[in-house]
């Protein structure tokens, strides 16, 4: 866990809590499936929506390592660098750490429309 040492007292942040920060982030970004943690969980046998971050503190510092999936027929490269910027972003912002580095593993690539028929399922 993070901690940070204030005058009245010490403020901790879970592993887990920077995690979701961050794939909620990711989401966000176009491109990326919104339904990756469905993907890697049958690709990769990973559960629970933050087993695709891994996060490394030091001090006042946190480094993620992402796997993202991202949509077929998107730019795999310029969704890759806006996923850095926009975790980057949100994970600075919401807990005062700073981030030096978002690493992005794309994983998998699914179809739109593959996508769009298991949401209806």
């Amino acid at each position: 866990m993070s901690e940070n040492k204030m005058l009245g007292g010490q403020i901790e942040i879970a592993d887990e809590v920077i995690g979701v920060i961050a794939v909620t982030a990711a989401l966000e970004v176009e491109g990326v499936s919104g339904n990756a943690s469905k993907v890697l969980v049958e690709l990769f046998g990973k559960k629970g929506q933050t087993r695709c971050v891994k996060v490394a503190k030091d001090e006042n510092e946190v480094v993620l390592d992402m796997d993202i999936i991202v949509n077929f027929g998107t730019k795999v490269q310029l969704v890759a660098e806006q996923v850095q910027k926009k975790v980057k972003n949100a994970v600075e912002t919401m807990t005062g750490l700073s981030v030096p580095v978002v690493n992005v593993s794309v994983s998998g690539i699914v179809k739109e429309k593959a996508v769009k028929i298991e949401e209806e399922l």
